[in-house]
């Protein structure tokens, strides 16, 4: 797998809004490490050019997201402080190609995490507060058709993120516990609860952060890790409101139209 060729493939898929066929569609053979390769390629060129890494999104990991892309482990993608967006922000559609929204639990960090063999306790030790967020996802991949690779090179399908809420301490909350309520445009569309992300996201984040650690990369303090949608991403309409109420952790919201508008 040409790693250069692949990841300017997808950069520009991404500046001139046209999908491309997964790379697994492909003759050439494209391994995990590739997929990695390749996302960190992509990345490599956007901090060059002055984009900020402020933290990471694990993906896929509630059965209901795996059954939905036909994959069987998470997946992983950096976040940049231009993916990022106020809570009660409204979100211009035409920045994306073919976006979705997700709603997870995000973890801030006071403490680095560096793998392998981190433990969900050190987890616990290194987390400083937890909000509510809304991860924008985007496939540069054609019609969202994508294996695990696929998706890996894409950057995990990032798109952008909205955190909300008010940052409540572990200690505080039982986790997995914790309920959702997803409002569309002010009807109720989905809920859920925390422990659909592995059973407990802390699981989610201790995985991401032995799952970095094959390529010398660490999770760092003062990172937003988005740990995980708790339901099905949903398409994203012009004119969509999406309030997503979580217990104790408050709620976070976000509002799409199409650029004009």
């Amino acid at each position: 797998m040409d790693i250069q060729k692949a990841a300017n493939a997808l950069l520009k898929a991404e500046i001139t809004k046209q999908p491309i066929e997964p790379f697994t569609s492909s003759a050439e053979e494209i391994s995990a490490d590739d997929a990695y390769l390749i996302q960190l390629e992509q990345i490599r060129q956007k901090v060059e050019k002055g984009a900020v890494i402020v933290g990471k999104k694990i993906g896929l990991t509630s059965k209901v997201m795996q059954e939905m892309f036909n994959v069987n482990e998470p997946d992983y993608g950096h976040i940049l402080d231009n993916m990022v967006y106020k809570n009660g922000e409204t979100v211009l559609l035409d920045s994306f190609l073919q976006p979705r929204v997700e709603f997870e639990i995000a973890f801030v960090l006071k403490k680095d995490l560096t793998g392998p063999n981190v433990t969900v306790d050190e987890v616990i030790d290194a987390v400083d507060y937890i909000v509510p967020a809304i991860e924008i996802i985007d496939s540069r991949i054609k019609d969202w058709k994508f294996k695990y690779e696929d998706t890996v090179a894409d950057n995990g399908s990032s798109g952008g993120a909205i955190v909300g809420g008010k940052p409540i301490k572990l200690s505080d909350v039982d986790l997995p516990a914790i309920r959702m309520n997803v409002y569309r445009n002010g009807e109720l569309m989905d809920t859920a609860t925390a422990e659909a992300v592995m059973g407990n996201p802390l699981h989610a984040v201790a995985w991401l952060a032995n799952a970095l650690s094959r390529y010398d990369i660490s999770l760092h303090r003062e990172e937003i890790i988005l740990s995980g949608a708790l339901s099905k991403a949903v398409p994203i309409q012009d004119g969509d409101t999406f309030i997503a109420e979580f217990d104790h952790i408050g709620a976070v919201s976000a509002t799409f139209k199409e650029g004009g508008q």
